[in-house]
């Protein structure tokens, strides 16, 4: 064999028995058969083998298996982001005529796709107050496909009744997609509460250090899976082993980050809850936020996202300066990770309430708690 194709041998050469505590990272776009009447294009590659690197390489699959033991799934499907995942469930769900309900709480970018490729596609988004409860009977129609739930929502942070939706939804036979982004997939169990498709911007808690971009779409069972991976398949939802290499070790302190995050975003929200600048906390686990009651008899726990508003006294253009008074905390819109993060919402749209530029939300990240505070006071006390 000449040395120029021995250097193309892909067959490894070193023993092949080594073990390690790290799920090692498969990099690769052919997969390789033994034969020729084995070859497929099959994105059930769980259950028949590798087919394409575009489904998968077995560091992708191991992070879809741990995040679906977490949630109790039947399967799970990893995709770019938490946008592809919402994408996903979309044309999973829907078609030309459909009908869907969504949350006036959700992601912006949910609402976002609901008025742009949805509408596109003749197919209508119909918004809905999250505080609706099992009166969302009275919104489902004939061609409804699908009700997205978020919960808590984004910003406003109102807690859902979950499990009064879903009964609504399935006794007409329509499909409930949660974003349980916030909970991290633990704080809320979805499928105990009926939920037929649970998913997470791994972005946020599982990612956790705010240098990834990934998503998880779970299936509740193989009806639900059997919708979800035709389009999976069809819209190419690649993603990099290295990234969720990243995600897998986000997995092992999850736990312990998810604990700090809590007691840190606590002590905080109650801090301010106190201010007297201040006119609400919406945060799930103090009664001021609405749906509170639902969050203390379904979630196990709270996380480190929730928004603050001020007093009306004070303008939208104070609230500016007090953000970029903000020393430990930086400027910037996703959550999840280790760093505090505040960002205004100056133009947040919710029926019959304008917030009036005067809305906050924190990320709370591992900072000593008692400095974070001390930002805080100083950046209002600047604005005053």
């Amino acid at each position: 064999m000449d040395w120029r194709t021995k250097l193309l041998n892909p067959s490894p050469k070193a023993r092949q028995d080594y073990r390690s505590l790290a799920t090692p990272v498969y990099r690769g776009s052919t997969v390789l058969f033994n034969e020729q009447s084995v070859v497929t294009d099959d994105w059930r590659q769980a259950e028949h083998g590798y087919s394409y690197g575009l489904y998968g390489t077995p560091t992708t699959l191991e992070l879809a298996a741990r995040i679906a033991e977490l949630e109790g799934a039947s399967e799970t499907f990893i995709v770019p982001g938490g946008q592809a995942a919402i994408a996903l469930i979309y044309f999973s769900y829907c078609q030309a005529g459909s009908h869907a309900l969504v949350p006036h709480s959700a992601y912006g970018p949910n609402k976002a796709m609901a008025e742009g490729i949805m509408r596109g596609l003749n197919i209508e988004v119909e918004a809905y107050d999250p505080l609706i409860g099992a009166e969302i009977d009275g919104l489902i129609r004939e061609n409804t496909s699908l009700i997205w739930c978020e919960s808590p929502g984004s910003v406003t942070m109102e807690v859902q009744d979950v499990p009064a939706i879903v009964q609504a939804a399935h006794a007409r036979g329509v499909a409930v997609a949660l974003d349980n982004t916030y909970a991290a997939g633990v704080m809320f169990d979805a499928f105990a509460h009926g939920v037929d498709i649970s998913m997470q911007a791994l972005t946020k808690y599982v990612g956790g250090h705010s240098d990834l971009l990934l998503g998880s779409v779970s299936a509740r069972d193989e009806h639900a899976y059997d919708k979800l991976g035709p389009i999976y398949q069809q819209l190419g939802l690649a993603v990099s082993p290295d990234d969720c290499s990243l995600a897998l070790r986000g997995l092992q302190t999850l736990a312990v980050r998810l604990e700090v995050l809590e007691r840190n975003a606590l002590e905080i929200a109650n801090w301010l809850a106190d201010h007297p600048q201040v006119a609400q906390v919406l945060h799930p686990a103090l009664p001021s936020c609405p749906g509170h009651a639902v969050w203390t008899r379904d979630f196990s726990g709270s996380t480190s996202v929730f928004s603050f508003i001020f007093e009306d006294a004070i303008s939208a253009d104070h609230v500016v300066g007090f953000i970029n008074q903000l020393k430990i905390f930086k400027i910037g819109m996703s959550w999840g990770g280790v760093n505090s993060l505040a960002v205004v919402y100056p133009d947040l749209q919710r029926p019959h309430h304008d917030y009036g530029g005067r809305i906050v939300r924190l990320n709370i990240g591992l900072e000593k708690v008692e400095d974070l505070i001390c930002d805080l006071a100083q950046a209002m006390a600047k604005m005053s």
